[in-house]
């Protein structure tokens, strides 16, 4: 490939420790929002548009970015382009809200790109890769990296335009029935972890399922699963696994910044004039935007409701399973790069983002988070 990279370095020169020489940018590089719409014509016209969701009702966060993103393009086109958000097993199945947008009985579906990796094994880039992007490295690579183009060019082969509609930040490693100290631990162990991460784990013996929201909490209560990852506390809280799994496990090595995902009908998204295309991108951004800023502020709080009423005991994941995990990493990555033109394309232009913003990271959140630690002695 002409502009390959050395993938099996991909976590020591990315995640875990890249350094690299930044490269300058000129004012139309600083001044990049994103892709312009294209289109024919102005205004706004009144239609029905349907979302199809792989979230429960009234979820709050994952739920809350569908809902939101459906406000907003209602009330930017003033109340011209009504949206109406079904729930997963609505209108469709979780895992089928892909295939209804592709094929055009929905408009727009909400969900984790990840989902869909039996449609291509680039998908999990645009969601989130195990010891990768966060969820402001994911937002500069897709917004202004170039990301957002091959993102199109994989999405458009199904007929679908994705933007970026929420992310859940940082999440835990998941809640687990036993203690988790060795790999040998892992062996048998029936657990729910989409996308590449799910990978590492079968590939160090556990029996990786991936299972749709709604499912999860029953799979864990009949003892379908042994573990479950789910998102973070706030989601766990309002999930209640707590009452069915004792301990609660960090870091969370398969999800740094999970990117969720609006996809829109490629030929509705062609047929819209510039400013509705307008309308659905920006909505789209202030859904990601309001997102992020709820799980900032939520997380905290509701890890001390699960620690402190609910008794929930925190865990950490050993190096030993850490580094596991990161080798299977590697090799699942570089397996990923080589199945396709497109997926090795996507995969040298992610990790060249990596490695620019890991560099930057090293001296500035990671240098002052370790520095704010000592200081305020949490």
């Amino acid at each position: 490939m002409a502009n390959s990279l050395n993938r099996r370095n991909f976590l020591r020169t990315g995640a875990l420790g890249a350094t690299a020489t930044l490269a300058g940018c000129d004012c139309a590089e600083r001044c990049n929002v994103g892709p312009a719409v294209q289109g024919t014509g102005s205004g706004v016209r009144s239609r029905e548009l349907k979302m199809v969701t792989t979230w429960a009702k009234d979820f709050p966060g994952l739920g809350d970015a569908a809902e939101f993103t459906a406000k907003f393009i209602t009330e930017m086109s003033g109340g011209a382009m009504r949206v109406r958000v079904y729930a997963a097993n609505e209108f469709v199945g979780a895992f089928e809200s892909f295939d209804a947008v592709t094929n055009g009985s929905a408009d727009f579906y909400h969900g984790a790109d990840y989902y869909w990796t039996s449609k291509s094994r680039a998908y999990p880039f645009f969601t989130a890769v195990p010891f990768g992007m966060t969820a402001i490295e994911q937002m500069g690579w897709i917004e202004v990296g170039g990301g957002q183009a091959l993102w199109d060019e994989l999405a458009a082969g199904f007929n679908i335009k994705p933007f970026c509609a929420g992310n859940t930040g940082h999440q835990l490693g998941g809640w687990f029935k036993k203690e988790i100290n060795t790999l040998d631990d892992l062996v048998g162990l029936k657990i729910r972890m989409p996308g590449i991460g799910g990978e590492a784990m079968k590939r160090n013996g556990a029996a990786a399922v991936n299972i749709a929201g709604p499912q999860l909490y029953q799979s864990l209560q009949s003892g379908n699963i042994d573990a479950t990852e789910w998102v973070g506390p706030w989601n766990d809280l309002a999930s209640g696994f707590y009452r069915e799994a004792k301990y609660y496990y960090w870091p969370g090595f398969h999800e740094p910044g999970a990117q969720l995902c609006l996809g829109t009908n490629l030929d509705v998204w062609n047929d819209m004039t510039v400013q509705e295309k307008s309308i659905v991108q920006n909505a789209a951004r202030a859904a990601n935007h309001l997102n992020i800023a709820n799980y900032a502020a939520r997380n905290g709080r509701a890890l001390k409701v699960l620690i402190e009423e609910h008794g929930v005991e925190l865990r950490r994941m050993s190096d030993e399973i850490m580094e596991a995990l990161a080798d299977a990493t590697r090799d699942v990555l570089e397996e990923i790069a080589a199945s396709s033109d497109i997926a090795g394309r996507i995969y040298d232009s992610y990790r060249a983002s990596l490695v620019e913003a890991s560099a930057w990271n090293a001296i500035s959140d990671e240098a002052y988070m370790a520095m704010r630690r000592r200081l305020l002695d949490v």
